[in-house]
Formats: C-alpha cells, structure tokens, sequence
C-alpha cells in the first residue's frame, strides 16, 4: 500500500507543478534564462536580487573572518594569486577553487578569476609525468609539498569556467589564454591514457573509452566507479561546441550517457542518489557512500540546470518532482541531510548546503515553482563559521540559478 501511495504523492506533485506543461524552453539556446524568485515572488525587483547576490560576494569573498573564503596569496611571475580556503578542514580543494573560477565569471570580477586560475595552475597542477595536466584535489593554504590524486569535478568545472571566461572576456596571454587552457585541460581529460601510450602509473582518462561517463578518480581503482554529482551533462554540451569531430561527438555521447544515468541512479520512490555508484547506477556500498550525503545534495542541480539549458532530458521533470516531494513529506521546517536512498533518515541535523540544491532542482519543472523550496533558499543567510565554505558555495551559484543570472556564456 506504502509503494502506491508514494506512487500517487509523486503524481501529484507532477501535476501540481505543472510538469505536464511540457519541457522548459533551453535558455542556453535562447539567451533567456528564468528568474524563479520573480516567478514565486512577482514584487521582487532586480535590485532586490542584485543586493541579495553581492552580499554573498561580499560575505564569502570581501568578508571579515568569520564569514570570508576567499584569500589572497603570494603573487608570482603571472601575477596576483588567491585561494578558496575550507575552513573547517583548513585546506584547499579542486572542487572550491572551480566553484571559485565559475562564480568569478558570473559575477564579472576578471581579476578575482585570474588570481585564483594563478594559484591553481601553479601549485594544483602537475607539470609532468603520467598525470600531467589533472589538478590535486587537495592541497594546503601555502601549496601542495605533496602528492594527492586529482578529482574529477574539479577538473570538469574548471574546464567549464575556463570556456566561459574566454567568451565573457576574450582570452589573453599565457596562463590567461582562457580558450587553450581550457582545451588542453579538455583534451588531458579525454585522451590521458592515448596521450601516455596507456594506462601509465594507474592513470586514467577521466572520460575512459568504453565507459562513457565520468569516473570518480582517474587512478587505478578508483577509476572503476563514479559519482552521480559529477555527471555534469549541461557542461558537456558546451564542451561538445569544441575541438575536431570526434571529440564533439564523443562529448554529446557522453551527455546523453549522464542523462539517462541519472534515472538509473535516483531511487525509484525518494529521487535521492547516493554519493557514489557503479556505472549502472547501483549504489557502491563503500564507507557510507553508497547513501545520500553531501556530494549527492548536488546530483539534482546537474539533472537540472541541464535540462533548463538545453530542454534535452525526458527524464528531469520527473526525477525533480519525485525528490522534491520526498523532501515535502518531511513536514515544515528543516529537514534532515542525510539518508540511505530509500528514506531512512541517517542523521537528523539539517544543511543550508542541501536547502539550496533542492531549490535549483525547480529549475526542470514547468509552470509556477512550488515556493516552498524557493522561499528556503531566500530566506539563508551567507553562512559563518567553520563550516561555511561547502554550504556557502552551494548557495551562492544556486542564487545566481534561480535569479537567471548563471549563464552558459559561449
């Protein structure tokens, strides 16, 4: 009876939102992109979001101590250098310094971009060797004294933010040649192991032939799963805009792969997916990461910026709507983080991280967007404190969402 009635919330959430309406006309075609918070709240103004998003600039990049995660460093030969700090492990990560690279170009801040794209390059990157051209996913506040595997999110974001800059701004000289930086990275991520003659040291191509579909690590056994939040099919598209044929193709293949992935992925009843997975979509029961922790909060957000994009996923509509009404049968107020992907609440504490994808996965859905999820997002703050860094992040590209400011610049 359990299995009916979910069945029947889930309809029912569908038709509420509109989702039969058809899909959403692909704003990275069109050049319009949705502005939900006007859509739920039709008295907001553009300055009244435009005020909400520099204060997140300015909390996370320009703030005091509590409250700042970005950090100027050391200049080098290439000029001024900054990092993306998390705070409550004192370290910094791939992942933050793309999220870093891809909300500089949104937010217009050139200088901001080109000083963090500095630090990365010179000390995140390897110079040689079999893993030349990936990036450490972790290095510390005064650079990377020794080795750590790459990551393969942050090399897809910073790829996509490196595109993004070249057509916002032009590409410039050296290091600052946005457009060859981005292509060479594009290119290690696709061909690394015809580039070593192999796999050479346990390394792999991100993008490994026969899988089709991103890996977790590109090293020796971690190389053998992904991560559903990974999958990153709206930046495929652009991808699949560069290069020879082939390498268009095989981009727009792997996009398709990571659209119907995520059906395979997300729980038939919740629409929650664990953190990491086999490539047939079952959940990998290693460690815990077989349930929907933190980096799943952003599988969603995948499914749905790509499908507001390019209008190409039969699926996303569907899987928004089933997550969306799980976490509404969780009752008012904050709902708890963490989950095995049938429902079972793991712990109880809540994530502003998790409020904020949840709101951007309204994006895949037609018609008026349920203001619950939309009014949760406006209604955080710019975190402080130790944990600020993950969850700040999430919020501020998932504002630059919903307000239609995050564009595909091409």
């Amino acid at each position: 009876m359990k299995r009916y009635r979910d069945r029947w919330l889930v309809c029912w959430l569908v038709w509420l939102l509109g989702v039969a309406g058809g899909a959403q006309a692909a704003s990275a075609v069109t050049g319009q992109y949705r502005n939900v918070f006007r859509e739920w709240r039709p008295a907001l103004t553009e300055r009244m979001i435009d005020a909400k998003i520099d204060g997140y600039w300015r909390s996370l990049f320009e703030g005091d101590a509590d409250s700042r995660i970005y950090y100027p460093a050391a200049p080098t030969a290439d000029g001024p250098s900054a990092y993306i700090k998390d705070i409550g492990n004192d370290d910094v990560r791939s992942e933050g310094m793309s999220y870093g690279l891809m909300i500089a170009v949104q937010m217009n801040r050139q200088r901001e971009f080109d000083a963090l794209w500095n630090w990365m390059r010179t000390h995140m990157r390897y110079q040689d060797g079999p893993r030349r051209g990936y990036f450490r996913w972790q290095c510390r506040p005064p650079g990377c004294a020794g080795d750590a595997a790459p990551a393969s999110d942050g090399e897809e974001y910073t790829a996509t933010a490196l595109l993004m800059a070249s057509a916002r701004w032009g590409d410039g000289e050296g290091i600052y040649d946005y457009g060859r930086q981005a292509d060479e990275l594009l290119a290690a991520m696709l061909h690394k192991e015809a580039m070593n003659g192999g796999v050479v040291g346990e390394v792999r191509s991100i993008f490994p032939v026969g899988a089709d579909q991103v890996v977790f690590v590109p090293i020796g056994g971690a190389a053998e799963f992904t991560d559903p939040s990974y999958h990153l099919p709206a930046f495929y598209e652009l991808w699949a805009r560069r290069g020879g044929a082939a390498d268009r193709a095989r981009w727009r293949k792997i996009a398709e792969t990571s659209r119907h992935y995520f059906q395979l992925a997300a729980h038939p009843q919740t629409g929650l997916t664990p953190e990491y997975a086999e490539f047939d979509g079952r959940p990998r029961r290693q460690e815990g990461h077989g349930d929907f922790r933190f980096d799943a909060f952003r599988t969603a957000v995948n499914w749905s910026v790509d499908q507001a994009w390019w209008g190409r996923n039969p699926w996303a509509a569907e899987l928004s709507a089933r997550l969306l009404g799980f976490f509404q049968r969780q009752g008012d107020g904050p709902y708890p983080a963490q989950y095995a992907i049938d429902g079972t609440v793991l712990d109880r504490a809540s994530s502003s991280g998790l409020i904020a994808c949840n709101a951007v996965a309204t994006l895949a859905l037609d018609g008026p967007p349920p203001a619950r999820f939309v009014a949760d997002l406006w209604n955080l703050a710019p975190p402080r404190g130790k944990w600020r860094y993950y969850d700040g992040l999430l919020q501020f590209m998932a504002m630059l969402h919903l307000s239609g400011r995050f564009v595909a610049y091409q």
